[in-house]
């Protein structure tokens, strides 16, 4: 366990600062996106993008470009390319599973024609906080500025789409064009996410304070609200703890965020919860 004094020293390194500040912008999009996944009930969303970040990094391994950032573009450009087929949720469900498994064929091939080290493309998926860069910040930060803006902007027409998507339809929302922006934010935020904690534990900054949320808001604003600020809560928490501690962050900030989700589950279901209680 590190003392005042030695916690102190961690928190005036550029490592650790550079890795708070990532985790609080982080906090304000990404439960956001959490949301977004929950409403659409795409959950497996984190696994199909895991796979499509690792053929972008084996892409840019090959051709010779930055790793994480053509996992980022790739992220971005299957969320745009499964677009035409989330007709349903269960279609949706389908497309993930179908771009999860053709995603890691393609890059174990492209690995292996490459002839390049694979554990370096894999190391990408497990990601590291303390080694994340200023562009993952400024990545983390637009999505902190554009996710609750587009939430805030069309929050009645995306109250309808995570509540009923055929609703959306007749009530002339445009549920094609928005689930398009929908799903590049959320292929965007994941791989962000994948930076900070890696792939396997990116629910500590999407699903599980979206979670909590869900069981404690009234609304999708209220919603909002409580999931950026148990987002913000639970990873400043998480963060100082392993620092403290001299743990990986990672599973602390899983295990944090967890029993906070864990405990508001227990809170008794409000019978007046609405996807549509719309906020004027």
């Amino acid at each position: 366990m590190n003392g005042p004094a030695q916690l102190f020293d961690l928190l005036g390194m550029g490592s650790v600062q550079r890795a708070g500040v990532a985790l609080l912008v982080g906090s304000i999009g990404l439960p956001v996106v959490g949301v977004a996944i929950v409403g659409l009930d795409i959950i497996p969303v984190r696994f199909a993008m895991m796979h499509v970040a690792l053929l972008g990094a084996a892409v840019g391994m090959l051709t010779g470009w930055d790793p994480a950032l053509c996992g980022l573009l790739a992220c971005a450009v299957a969320g745009a390319g499964i677009t035409p087929l989330a007709r349903t949720p269960e279609t949706l469900s389908g497309a993930m599973g179908l771009l999860m498994s053709s995603a890691v064929a393609a890059a174990l091939l492209v690995l292996a024609v490459a002839g390049v080290n694979a554990s370096a493309a894999f190391s990408l998926l497990w990601g590291s906080i303390l080694a994340v860069r200023v562009q993952d910040v400024v990545v983390l930060a637009v999505l902190a500025v554009v996710v609750p803006a587009l939430f805030w902007w069309r929050r009645r027409d995306l109250a309808l789409l995570l509540h009923d998507r055929e609703l959306a339809l007749v009530s002339g929302v445009a549920v094609g064009r928005l689930t398009l922006i929908l799903l590049v934010l959320i292929a965007v935020a994941v791989a962000g996410a994948i930076r900070l904690t890696g792939a396997l534990l990116v629910d500590a900054l999407t699903l599980l304070p979206a979670l909590a949320a869900r069981r404690l808001g009234r609304s999708l604003i209220s919603i909002i609200v409580w999931a950026v600020g148990i987002g913000v809560a639970v990873n400043s928490v998480g963060f100082v703890l392993a620092l403290a501690f001299d743990l990986p962050p990672g599973p602390v900030l899983v295990l944090t965020a967890g029993a906070v989700a864990f405990a508001a589950h227990l809170i008794p279901e409000r019978r007046t919860f609405s996807w549509h209680a719309f906020d004027h």
